[in-house]
């Protein structure tokens, strides 16, 4: 896809595609500076439409207007302030430790093993946990979780079952609506039971909008921060200097952090429709046009990063977009990346070598680009120290 991309970029950077059976045309925007224009452009630009292209196409979103990530000011400004509360760096403190830890635990056990399947077997336990710990879900829900939420927007296979990934979603709806009704009743300190018992100036959240954004907290904390961490893996088995370069601590984890989520930008788009005529780059968006802003081709762009196809975890500066841009940027950008710069100090800390061990199966989706199975052997190196 990279050459598509590039030659949107460089012919057709405000691309109209056209509507067909599946939905209404659409507009494609894949250079970096009109996808920034696009998402801080809040007053010619909604969210209420939906932020993903198959629910625009379908007739919007119906957390519209509640959901933190298909929300306009003031009521977005309101949700989001309350729920910082609970993802700002200090009130993380805690959790990041945990993440540490259990890293550490997942990594020493897989070595011990010599051979895991990466994806499933480390890269998809530590971010939900991470996210049902802030959200407090018995550990005993935590593996249905999971399925449900791989099912519900993007799936390991080219057909999968009619209606899989809305039936998932509606199970995920129905399991938060216990929880909260839980929260009302006897609140914590966690997001749910902040939620639970805010005052806003609009008054107190419905248990309907909470379960919303439970969905929303619980997809967003676990999808990027996973799909990331096996990426990065698969780029360090292609580009054996750059795993030098991490092991021998050339570059510090942050950086690296940061290339892997430009590397790997697992959410490859987001929507906005237009309610007001828009100019760019020589063409008319008109009010009412749906419109998606390609991150995976901003992250590529040429006029922005130096030798974007190359995997280089040194890069500075590194402005990438795969955590968004503007008012909507990642709630929890903190959290994910404590997770990712966990998982590769402990890569760094506990593994020599690392090689494939079976064929990776990626996923199919139109909104997430990862790798859902990856088998790997995993050689056991001295550990140098463990940086809590």
């Amino acid at each position: 896809m990279d050459e598509v991309w590039r030659r949107f970029r460089a012919d057709d950077p405000v691309h109209w595609h056209p509507a067909t059976e599946r939905g209404p045309g659409f507009w494609v925007i894949s250079r970096y500076a009109d996808i920034c224009a696009v998402l801080r452009d809040d007053a010619r630009f909604t969210s209420e439409k939906g932020n993903v292209l198959a629910t625009m196409l379908a007739g919007g979103d119906t957390g519209a207007g509640r959901m933190l990530a298909v929300t306009d000011p003031p009521h977005h400004t309101e949700l989001r302030r309350l729920l910082l509360r609970a993802f700002a760096p200090r009130p993380l403190e805690g959790v990041a430790r945990r993440v540490r830890r259990a890293t550490r635990l997942l990594l020493t056990e897989a070595v011990e093993r010599g051979e895991c399947d990466f994806a499933r077997d480390i890269a998809s336990v530590i971010p939900l946990a991470t996210i049902c710990d802030l959200l407090d879900v018995p550990e005993a829900d935590r593996r249905e979780l999971l399925t449900l939420t791989k099912s519900a927007l993007a799936s390991d296979y080219a057909d999968p079952d009619a209606g899989e990934d809305r039936l998932a979603r509606a199970e995920i709806l129905l399991y938060f609506a216990d929880l909260v009704k839980e929260r009302r009743a006897s609140p914590g300190a966690d997001p749910i039971s902040l939620m639970a018992t805010a005052e806003l100036p609009g008054g107190r959240l419905s248990d309907d909008d909470i379960v919303l954004n439970c969905y929303s907290l619980i997809m967003g904390g676990d999808e990027t921060s996973r799909l990331a961490m096996i990426g990065a893996v698969h780029a360090f088995m292609a580009y054996p200097d750059q795993w030098a370069a991490l092991r021998n601590r050339a570059v510090t984890v942050e950086s690296a952090g940061e290339e892997v989520l430009r590397w790997t930008t697992p959410t490859m788009h987001f929507g906005r429709a237009a309610v007001a005529d828009v100019e760019l780059d020589g063409r008319t968006i008109a009010a009412g046009d749906l419109v998606t802003t390609w991150l995976v081709s901003g992250n590529r762009d040429e006029s922005v990063f130096a030798a974007p196809d190359t995997f280089d975890l040194a890069r500075s500066p590194n402005k990438h977009l795969a955590l968004g841009y503007g008012r909507h940027f990642c709630i929890g950008a903190h959290l994910g990346r404590v997770e990712i710069n966990a998982m590769l100090d402990g890569l760094r800390t506990f593994v020599a070598g690392m090689e494939p061990a079976g064929t990776e199966r990626r996923l199919y989706s139109s909104f997430l680009s990862g790798i859902s199975s990856l088998p790997v052997r995993l050689k056991a190196a001295e550990p140098v120290g463990w940086e809590e």
